[in-house]
C-alpha cells in the first residue's frame, strides 16, 4: 500500500511542477516557437516521475539499472527538457538555446543529443512502440528496471498506439506504465459546441484500454498525492501493463491558457508572460 505525501515532500512537488511551468513558458516565448497547453497539462506527472518515482540518476544517465521514459507525445518535448533541467540533467540556462541551430534542445526529443533521453520521438504513436520493446527487453534478460511512457489522448487515433497495447497485453508486461495526459483538447479535429472549441479526442479510454487487457488507474492529473498513488499501485499490478488515465487541463496553471485550444503552440506575448509568471508564483504561495 502507498503512503500518503508528507506536507514538505508535497510542497516541494507543487514548487517543481510550477518552476517547470514557469520555465516552459519563458522559453517558448525566448525561442519564438514550441508548445504550452499540453506541456503544461503533463507537467505534474513528469515533475512526480522525476522527483518521486523513477529509479534515474542525473550524474549517470546511461545506468543500465536506471528507469526508462518515454514521451510519446513528443511535441511537448519542452515540458521534458524543464524538468529534466530541473532535475540536474543539465544547466537550466541551456533552455534559452531551445530550438535554435545546433542546440541539445530540438523541438522534438533528439536521445543522441542529449542524455537523459531513453528514445527520439515526435511521430505520434510511435513511443508507446519503442516502450513496449524496452519492457519486453528487461523481461526476456531478468533486468528489473522499470519502463514508462506518456502518451496523448490526441495521440490516441493512432492505430500504432492500439497495436502496442495488444502486444504489450498478450506479453503480460507488468513493468511497464502508460500514462495517458487526457486533457482532452486537441490542437486540430472535430469542432466542439459552438465551433469555439474541440469535441474530446478519445472517447472512454478507460472501457478501450481494459479491452486490451490493461490494468486501468483513473487520477487527477494535478493532484501529485492521487499521482504518487497511482504510482505506487501500479508497482503492485502483476501479469499486466497498467494504464493511468491523468485527466489534465491543457494549459493548467495559467487561467487565460486553460482550456483553450489556441494556447496548443500559441507564443505568449511580454505582457502574457508577465502576467502568467505572476499566476504562477501566486499559486505556489497558496
Amino acid at each position: 500500500m502507498s503512503t500518503p505525501l508528507n506536507e514538505e515532500k508535497l510542497s516541494y512537488l507543487i514548487e517543481k511542477s510550477s518552476k517547470a511551468r514557469h520555465l516552459i513558458i519563458q522559453t517558448v516565448h525566448h525561442a519564438g516557437a514550441g508548445h504550452i497547453g499540453g506541456p503544461m497539462s503533463a507537467s505534474d506527472v513528469l515533475v512526480n516521475l522525476y522527483f518521486n518515482e523513477m529509479n534515474v540518476n542525473p550524474e549517470n544517465p546511461a545506468d543500465e539499472q536506471r528507469d526508462r521514459f518515454v514521451l510519446s507525445k513528443g511535441h511537448s518535448a519542452i515540458g521534458l527538457y524543464a524538468v529534466l533541467a530541473l532535475r540536474g540533467y543539465f544547466p537550466t540556462e541551456e533552455l534559452q538555446t531551445f530550438d535554435s541551430l545546433n542546440s541539445r534542445l530540438q523541438a522534438h526529443p533528439d536521445m543522441n543529443t542529449l542524455p537523459g533521453l531513453d528514445m527520439s520521438t515526435g511521430s505520434l504513436g510511435q513511443g508507446i512502440s519503442a516502450a513496449v520493446g524496452m519492457a519486453l527487453g528487461a523481461k526476456l534478460q531478468n533486468k528489473e528496471f522499470r519502463t514508462y511512457c506518456m502518451i496523448g489522448d490526441g495521440e490516441s487515433q493512432e492505430g500504432q498506439v492500439w497495436e502496442a497495447a495488444d502486444i504489450a497485453s498478450k506479453y503480460k508486461l507488468d513493468n511497464l506504465v502508460v500514462i495517458l495526459d487526457f486533457n482532452k483538447l486537441q490542437q486540430f479535429g472535430w469542432q466542439g459546441k459552438g465551433g469555439a472549441s474541440r469535441a474530446t479526442p478519445i472517447n472512454e479510454p478507460k472501457q478501450r484500454w481494459e479491452a486490451f487487457g490493461w490494468h486501468v488507474i483513473e487520477i487527477d492529473g494535478h493532484n501529485h498525492q492521487e499521482i504518487s498513488k497511482a504510482l505506487s499501485h501500479a508497482r503492485e499490478v502483476t501479469g499486466k501493463p497498467v494504464m493511468i488515465i491523468a485527466n489534465t487541463v491543457k494549459g493548467k496553471g495559467v487561467s487565460f491558457m486553460e482550456g483553450d485550444y489556441l494556447w496548443h503552440s500559441r507564443i505568449p506575448t511580454d505582457e502574457e508572460l508577465s502576467s502568467a509568471s505572476e499566476e504562477l508564483e501566486m499559486g505556489v504561495q497558496k
